[in-house]
């Protein structure tokens, strides 16, 4: 299912195999207690970010049903889509080159197509997870 979210009073939605990610706030402070400065994100070839929206998948057109006559006029087939394993609330690493950076009146966000995510992050960053081994 497509995903959206509403901007003042218009509503924006994702399509296709897309996804809308908010990227990590300039000047954040890394776990070991540097800021990060904006020089330093903009050079970076992998970002990351939290999915704000998704879109609704790769598009399946529905199979043709073969027991009707071929010469018979039919309704359009109806499209439907394989949906991305990405969720609204994932944090993402993404191929930064791939990304296309849009500003809407809330922010600087990134349209990063479904290819380019290198990795999904569903446990919240403040869980420590166990060690392996």
């Amino acid at each position: 299912m497509a995903d959206s979210i509403f901007i003042g009073d218009k509503q924006l939605i994702v399509t296709g195999d897309r996804i809308l990610v908010s990227p990590p706030v300039a000047g954040e402070r890394t776990d070991s207690g540097l800021y990060v400065p904006d020089s330093a994100v903009d050079k970076r070839r992998v970002m990351a970010g939290w999915v704000e929206a998704v879109g609704p998948g790769y598009p399946i057109p529905e199979a043709n049903d073969l027991s009707d006559e071929p010469w018979k006029p039919s309704e359009t087939p109806s499209i439907k889509h394989y949906p991305l394993q990405v969720e609204k609330g994932d944090y993402v690493l993404y191929v930064k080159s791939a990304a296309w950076e849009i500003q809407l009146d809330t922010g600087k966000f990134y349209v990063v197509p479904y290819s380019s995510v290198l990795v999904i992050l569903r446990t919240p960053l403040d869980v420590e997870q166990p060690a392996h081994n």
